[in-house]
């Protein structure tokens, strides 16, 4: 999580909301499916925060807690976290499980920035 007080680059996403802050988003997403238990997905967060400061305005990251969010989890069919899914115009376009360095998941991204 970011420090108090410090706003987050990345959007957190819900599943009221997924729709709209997903697959409607006319920029390509990032989407960061991790749980606060995920040891690895607490270690990527730097990463996550990084890249939505970096790509603002050209790729939306956004995060979704599968905790809380087990509706869109499911609709995902997310076997593990972390899972880092690139969407474009609303379809999954890749999927990585597991830890990704930030060098990895710009490779993933430059197909559909």
């Amino acid at each position: 999580m970011p420090h108090l007080g410090v706003r987050s680059a990345a959007v957190e996403v819900a599943d009221s909301r997924f729709e709209e802050q997903v697959l409607a988003c006319p920029l390509p997403v990032l989407l960061d499916v991790w749980a606060p238990w995920c040891v690895p997905c607490r270690g990527m967060e730097p990463v996550i925060e990084e890249l939505a400061a970096s790509l603002s305005g050209r790729v939306r990251v956004a995060k979704l807690n599968l905790d809380r969010n087990p509706q869109s989890a499911a609709r995902l069919k997310i076997q593990g976290v972390p899972t880092l899914i690139v969407f474009k115009g609303g379809h999954e376009v890749g999927r990585m499980v597991g830890a990704r360095g930030k060098s990895e998941l710009m490779r993933a991204l430059a197909d559909v920035d």
